[in-house]
């Protein structure tokens, strides 16, 4: 009872732990709840390093996880998020250098718990699939623009109209974040949000969806969105400026500017906690700056902009066409290699070439130089975008390319993979017999040298005999016999590969040696030594000569072995270089 108590507990920590390092960061002191909102929103997808995961590596991770065939009203468990959240992860450390690798099961644990916490808030242990992916895809990195393309393809029709049931589902979820963070009162869900975003009912396309979502100033319902991605835009930008409240020379992040008070200036720091000083007063309207101009930057911009030679207004986004949206996340669709999105991007570049080349040509403000120069300029960028179009174009083929080189390489290889085992049999075959053979020739050496050093002990003792004989002239021959008696030989040890146990006989010495040698060191009638050595030996030198014939043909043998052990290990060193090739398993 006491180890469930303290998993339980550990459990709750944890599950705390994100929102605790929150509340450390103080973000309850900024004034505006727009900026609060979006801090914290900042902090979590920092914490759970989903800033690291683009829109299109989430939108993969959803096709990869079968989560583009399922509906979206489907549930899923905490156990196949948590799958799906490790997919995303190992994934992204795959991608980043190792320098940079992030603790996946840290991240992991944090972003799982915040998501139960937020989508989960009855305990019941599942989510809805339209849920998660508008969480993660809203809290991932990457574009705005990207991010409202893929949630319109998830609301739209097959007309590639908006479904205004689906988009009330997106905002229901989208806006659990918001209330995640304490920050609900403020843009917590309600009924009237669609109305708030649309006030009047009518067809939505895609054009207009993003034109709506993406304006100066967006619906309020969500004006943290868009204010979370400029957050991370501006996060290490510096503003040589000093601030007016705070006294500080330099700014980092967003940079505040009165539009009443002349040369009153803030930082991020003071305008969000509302500090003030002197005549100015937070009442005044503020000017947000996300870079810094010098004063030559703002004259030229200023001249330029007076004499109409660049355009008043630029659109928030490039114009898309009127076509359905297909889902983005299925196979075979809309992606950033298929050929469809390549054939839309190369519509987009030409469309908004045509319109560049139109506003310069509409242009009637400007000199006659400065109206030519602008023509050149659009030439110039025509040129460059057929260029940018072209490189396109070949990376994309490259990809596809490598893609098929990839999955041909990867199909296995059954008919090779049969042929394996018999070969590897052969082989093992081949060394066996290798063995065999080279044992039966250690033993014909052995053989040998021990007949050697007889025939040796021989040619000695007959030459001993020789010189006795010599010295002992008109001795009577009957005393031969003693004397050869009391004559010493050589005794060999003879070693077989059956492994047999040596004597000291001379008869077990030269056992299969030949019959004229046993009767030479019998013990029974005298007989001429002199000659029964010399048969003897003669004896010797004709089984040494069978012996050497036999060796000839062994090593016959054992070559015709090599070359068929060196043709098999050929044959398993190509199936295994063409294996590699062909990623054939090894054995």
């Amino acid at each position: 009872m006491i180890e469930e108590g303290s998993k339980s507990s550990k459990s709750m920590v944890e599950k705390r732990q994100l929102f605790m390092e929150m509340r450390a960061q103080n973000f309850d002191v900024i004034r505006l709840s727009t900026y609060r909102t979006a801090c914290k929103l900042r902090f979590v997808q920092k914490r759970c390093n989903l800033h690291l995961v683009d829109v299109w590596n989430m939108i993969e991770a959803f096709r990869d996880n079968g989560l583009s065939t399922l509906d979206h009203n489907a549930e899923i468990n905490v156990s196949r998020l948590e799958t799906i959240l490790s997919s995303i992860f190992y994934q992204l450390n795959k991608r980043l250098p190792t320098t940079h690798q992030i603790n996946v099961d840290q991240s992991i644990g944090l972003l799982l718990n915040f998501m139960v916490a937020t989508y989960d808030s009855e305990g019941h242990g599942k989510l809805t699939v339209f849920a998660m992916k508008a969480m993660l895809a809203t809290m991932s990195g990457g574009k705005i623009l990207d991010k409202l393309r893929y949630i319109f393809s998830q609301i739209a029709d097959s007309n590639g109209v908006m479904v205004f049931a689906k988009f009330d589902q997106f905002l229901r979820e989208v806006l659990k974040l918001p209330t995640a963070v304490f920050e609900g009162p403020s843009f917590g869900y309600n009924e009237h949000s669609v109305r708030t975003c649309f006030p009047q009912q009518r067809k939505i396309l895609l054009n207009t969806f993003l034109d709506v979502l993406m304006a100066d100033p967006p619906p309020q319902c969500l004006v943290w969105l868009p204010l979370m991605h400029r957050l991370a835009n501006v996060e290490n930008v510096f503003h040589p400026v000093e601030c007016s409240y705070c006294r500080s020379e330099s700014m980092m992040g967003f940079r505040y500017r009165c539009q009443q008070c002349h040369g009153y200036q803030l930082c991020q720091s003071c305008f969000w906690r509302g500090h003030a000083s002197g005549p100015h007063s937070n009442q005044h309207q503020m000017k947000e700056h996300s870079s810094w101009k010098s004063p030559a930057k703002k004259l030229s911009h200023a001249i330029s902009k007076s004499l109409g030679c660049m355009p008043i207004g630029e659109p928030p986004h490039p114009v898309f066409p009127e076509a359905a949206e297909r889902p983005q996340d299925h196979a075979h669709t809309t992606t950033l290699e298929s050929p469809s999105r390549l054939d839309e991007e190369h519509r987009l570049i030409a469309r908004y070439a045509a319109r560049l080349a139109a506003e310069a040509s509409n242009s009637t403000q400007c000199p006659p130089a400065d109206l030519s120069f602008n023509f050149d300029a659009n030439k110039q960028q025509r040129q460059l975008i057929a260029e940018l179009e072209n490189k396109n174009r070949e990376i994309l083929q490259e990809i596809q390319r490598l893609r098929l080189e990839h999955e041909q390489a990867s199909q296995p290889t059954p008919e090779k993979a049969q042929q394996n085992p018999t070969l590897l049999a052969e082989l093992r075959l081949l060394r066996h017999r290798k063995d065999e053979l080279e044992r039966r020739m250690s033993a014909l050496q052995e053989s040998r040298r021990e007949l050697m050093v007889q025939l040796e002990g021989l040619m000695r003792l007959l030459k001993d005999e020789e010189q006795k004989q010599g010295a002992q002239t008109g001795s009577s021959p009957h005393s031969s016999p003693s004397h050869s008696a009391s004559c010493t030989m050589p005794m060999p040890i003879r070693s077989t590969s059956a492994g047999s146990t040596p004597t000291h006989t001379p008869q077990d010495c030269l056992a299969g040696v030949g019959d004229d040698v046993l009767d030479a060191f019998s013990q029974g009638v005298p007989r001429n030594l002199r000659n029964d050595l010399l048969v003897a030996a003669d004896s010797i030198t004709n089984t040494m000569s069978s012996l050497v014939k036999e060796l000839h043909s062994v090593d016959d043998g054992l070559e015709e072995e090599e070359c068929n052990m060196r043709n098999g290990r050929e044959k398993v060193s190509s199936l295994k270089h063409s294996g590699k090739r062909h990623s054939t398993p090894s054995f």
